[in-house]
């Protein structure tokens, strides 16, 4: 049975879409002809969010909800109509073309994305919120580099306009050593001196603070890490940093994406087609989420340095006259698959925490370990604490401490 509200039919299927920002949302409604019904602006609070879902509700059987930013000002409401059962599809942005032809305005790109829904071109499934914690801590971890960073050019920056007595006690050091020695001074001499020196200790503190703020909370981006995805850490090359980006590029949800080749197509790791007339081929992809497709980068380049697989097939692939960059993006797109099954299916990670133990009470050195296996000891040192995998070393060095 259907009723009239405000000159509308309630009781059709209608599509909403919602412009976010930081104090306001403008909701939009269509029907499931595509015809506009209402629009109507709400404020980002519980309350705002509810009448925002009473309103969508009043038109009819809400179908689907498109929301721009559903993982920055719409999160809040994107959590309230998952809560309501309602489902919510991730918009994108219109594109430049579209915005210069229609325009710009909150009810203009509400109703955009209320379209988006409705024709089914926005379907991807929102993030949820389990890795709402790792994504906190990895910005956090990040602005500290960031920072980190910036302090030491500052500190480059002064030696090179210091006075020369200054420049020439401090400017040929480097790394922890001249930071060490800046944190320790005691300005003295005329103003100019006083003043430079002053400068150049408070930054060099401000970078060891920093320093030890990165360590904290790396260490506590790697327990969060390897408690919501074991396999995942433990694949060979993947770190705290990594692992982080990889599960905020995914989600906690990555049953969003049908199949590894969407997966790496997300990370911008798949070829796109470059075809037109008699000319056939593919190239590399620009799109993506960049920091993920930088986190493929680095995996693939610890395990052409410390993987012997990985170093076989450069072997070869170099042999077969590929360069270092098409290897590389092999590398990347192979290592997405992979990245893809750790997310997605639950893997076993052999337990190590038996090898330390087993090996003081044999009283065998570390060295000694090292050198039967052909290794630095501190290969060792990093499988027995868990900060790197290797199973096959681990299963051998097992039956090797047993039969000690």
């Amino acid at each position: 049975m259907t009723s009239e509200v405000a000159g509308q039919t309630v009781g059709q299927g209608v599509f909403g879409g919602v412009d976010s920002h930081a104090d306001t949302i403008h909701v939009a409604v269509i029907g499931d002809n595509g015809g506009h019904l209402s629009d109507a602006e709400f404020a980002t609070s519980a309350a705002g969010y509810a009448a925002a879902l009473a309103f969508l509700d009043a038109h009819g059987q809400v179908i689907a909800i498109g929301v721009e930013g559903t993982a920055s000002y719409g999160a809040g409401f994107t959590r309230a109509a998952r809560s309501h059962g309602h489902r919510v599809v991730e918009v994108n942005r219109p594109d430049r073309a579209e915005r210069r032809r229609i325009g710009k305005s909150d009810p203009i790109d509400a109703y955009a994305a209320a379209r988006a829904a409705f024709s089914g071109r926005a379907s991807s499934t929102p993030k949820d919120d389990t890795v709402a914690g790792i994504r906190a801590l990895h910005n956090a971890a990040r602005s500290a580099v960031k920072a980190r960073t910036a302090a030491l050019n500052q500190i480059t920056h002064i030696l090179f306009a210091a006075p020369e007595s200054i420049r020439a006690k401090y400017g040929q050091l480097t790394g922890t050593n001249r930071t060490d020695a800046l944190a320790r001074l005691r300005p003295a001499g005329d103003a100019v001196h006083v003043a430079v020196l002053t400068a150049l200790k408070n930054l060099a503190r401000r970078v060891k603070e920093l320093t030890a703020e990165h360590t904290a909370l790396t260490k506590t981006l790697d327990g969060e890490a390897t408690a919501h995805n074991p396999g995942l850490r433990a694949a060979h090359g993947v770190g705290p940093d990594t692992a982080a980006q990889l599960l905020i590029t995914a989600g906690g949800n990555p049953e969003r994406m049908r199949t590894e080749a969407s997966f790496a197509a997300l990370c911008g790791a798949a070829p796109v087609p470059a075809s037109s007339g008699r000319t056939n081929r593919h190239r590399l992809s620009r799109g993506g989420d960049r920091a993920a497709n930088a986190a493929l980068y680095r995996i693939a380049l610890v395990r052409m340095s410390s993987d012997p697989r990985t170093r076989e097939y450069v072997a070869r692939q170099t042999a077969a006259g590929r360069t270092k960059k098409e290897i590389i993006r092999l590398l990347k797109r192979a290592i997405a698959r992979e990245i893809f099954r750790c997310l997605t299916t639950t893997v076993t990670v052999p337990g190590i925490a038996d090898l330390r133990p087993l090996r003081r009470v044999k009283n065998i050195t570390l060295t000694a370990v090292a050198q039967h296996f052909g290794v630095w000891p501190t290969t060792i040192s990093r499988l027995e604490r868990g900060l790197s995998r290797d199973d096959d070393l681990s299963h051998a060095y097992r039956e090797w401490l047993q039969a000690a």
